[in-house]
């Protein structure tokens, strides 16, 4: 028997949520053609449109700007490995308790890294992870941009050049750090829940 649909202003009941990408009714916009290439790229490859890409496809706008700032942050030629960046957004996700992108992006660590055991680290607390120097660096000044930016003085940039890292590698980690705490913040905002598939992958 189908469920009847929350009326307007009337809170989803939690079976429901469970069915949807977030807690926000907004409709899918007709995909552009660029987004449809996206959407069926991402079928191609890994068998699902991850439901962040769905969260934001109610507005081709803001769909394309998204995707298009992860791309180049993520997956564009840096001085940092995509394993890093993806440790960044770990590390950054698990302060900020983000239900989605540690469960996206910790699936992407595992990948990358080869290693499920690192994925749950990173998760839980990656200061207990067997890191190298430039690792826990790196780390603990994208943690320290989320915990307090403000506090961020010229011997927190200089002990990321002390492990190795560039001028364009600090941009980039400071990058992918702020990247992730908008992108926390707005998915705990409307309760954007994780495909079920991220949860066994890598494993």
């Amino acid at each position: 028997m189908a469920k009847d649909k929350p009326k307007a202003g009337e809170t989803p009941r939690r079976q429901d949520l469970a069915e949807r990408v977030t807690a926000l009714d907004l409709p899918q916009a007709d995909l552009s053609p660029g987004m449809a290439a996206t959407f069926d790229k991402c079928m191609e490859k890994i068998g699902f449109v991850p439901n962040v890409l769905a969260a934001y496809a109610h507005d081709m706008a803001k769909l394309e700007a998204f995707a298009g700032f992860y791309n180049e942050l993520m997956l564009a030629p840096s001085g940092l490995s995509k394993l890093e960046r993806e440790m960044i957004a770990v590390a950054v996700s698990a302060e900020n308790r983000c239900f989605y992108c540690l469960t996206a992006h910790g699936a992407a660590v595992r990948q990358l890294s080869g290693d499920p055991a690192l994925g749950e680290l990173m998760a839980m607390n990656w200061r207990a992870a067997d890191l190298s120097p430039r690792h826990r660096a790196m780390l603990a000044f994208a943690v320290k941009m989320t915990r307090a930016s403000s506090e961020i003085v010229e011997d927190d940039r200089q002990a990321l050049r002390d492990a190795g890292f560039g001028e364009r590698d600090i941009w980039d980690i400071a990058a992918v750090a702020s990247f992730f705490n908008m992108s926390n913040r707005m998915a705990s905002a409307v309760d954007m829940r994780p495909n079920p598939e991220y949860h066994a992958h890598a494993r």
